[in-house]
């Protein structure tokens, strides 16, 4: 018998990447193996990719404009769908769509716009779905003062500035004021014209000197009298501007200020001036009276201070007036005219 010494350090050359107890030719290797998806379920919805979705979403875009919807009601409804599909819901899958907004803390009017926008889309595609039931609670517009309006006005750039006073004189909205071109301004008349949009009416304003003035000092690079640049940006630019003056000020109500609280403001004023329903439907371009009737309970001004004129002859009341005061009575001879503080 003869005795074979080994180290102990000494194996054989083994293929790591085999399996116990499985053949050479069976083995599978684990490290360039594709990773195994389970099945998805019966009826389970496969999610779309992105780039199908945003096809659909293009899609969508062009059936909007081809239905004759306004320019803004496209480009909102496009971007709620675009925020959904962000938030993960599937826009194939109208539960996944329930269950991301169902998920968020967005307030019921979003959600509502949300849902309208959705309702098209669906409808576009032929699908069928029971849209959720929010309801809106309608809350009372924010009414500035007069001053903190116009101190708004004066501390901001004069793109921005200008465009407040456009606002706060005619009770435009913003697009519409972002619209307004030259042509639509007859300096000798002082009169501007207003393109509506959202399905609103046309209008005419009388304007004051002021506002005329602050439009001509706009740089004419463009037909259009704020320039070829996004409302977007102009929004933004508003926003830190405004911010810096509530802070410079210590008035944090400026902050609650928006584009659209300049509507509210002149439409109100102009209901507590005149009484007159129709005359404020005119004013907002509204085709249904409904939809003006909120401005003829938004605000009491009773016990508010005024400012007091007296005018004697019809020069100076007819400079009271376009003052912006308005007449109250006449006593021993003289009209009294009054403007709120």
């Amino acid at each position: 018998m003869s005795i074979v010494g080994k180290g102990l350090n000494t194996f054989r050359v083994y293929n790591r990447e085999r399996r116990v107890c499985v053949s050479e030719a069976g083995a599978k290797n684990l490290a360039t193996e594709e990773p195994q998806t389970e099945k998805a379920g019966a009826g389970a919805t496969q999610k779309p990719s992105e780039a199908d979705i945003k096809g659909k979403i293009v899609e969508y875009l062009w059936h909007l404009k081809k239905q004759g919807y306004a320019e803004s009601t496209v480009k909102v409804w496009t971007q709620k769908l675009k925020e959904l599909a962000r938030k993960g819901a599937n826009l194939l899958d109208p539960e996944s769509v329930k269950y991301v907004m169902a998920s968020h803390n967005w307030s019921n009017a979003y959600k509502l716009c949300l849902v309208c926008a959705y309702q098209h889309f669906v409808k576009m595609l032929g699908m069928s779905w029971e849209p959720p039931s929010y309801t809106q609670t309608r809350e009372l517009p924010f009414i500035p003062l007069e001053k903190e309006i116009d101190a708004l006005i004066a501390g901001c750039g004069k793109k921005v500035a200008a465009s407040l006073q456009l606002l706060k004189e005619t009770a435009m909205r913003i697009g519409e004021a972002w619209q307004l071109r030259w042509i639509d301004i007859d300096e000798e008349r002082q009169t501007i014209r207003c393109r509506s949009e959202k399905g609103g009416n046309p209008r005419l304003f009388k304007v004051s000197g002021k506002l005329i003035a602050m439009l001509n000092t706009l740089p004419r690079t463009s037909d259009r009298v704020f320039g070829e640049g996004s409302l977007r940006a102009h929004r933004w630019n508003f926003v830190l501007q405004r911010k810096g003056l509530a802070l410079k000020l210590q008035n944090p109500r400026l902050n609650k200020i928006t584009f659209h609280t300049l509507r509210h403001w002149k439409a109100t004023m102009e209901y507590h001036r005149t009484k007159d329903i129709l005359h404020v439907k005119q004013l907002l371009g509204h085709k249904a009276i409904s939809s003006t009737l909120v401005y003829t309970q938004l605000i009491s001004f009773e016990g508010d201070d005024y400012h007091v004129k007296v005018a004697r002859t019809l020069d100076e009341a007819c400079e009271l007036a376009k003052a912006g005061f308005d007449y109250f009575t006449t006593m021993d001879g003289v009209q009294i005219f009054r403007k709120r503080k």
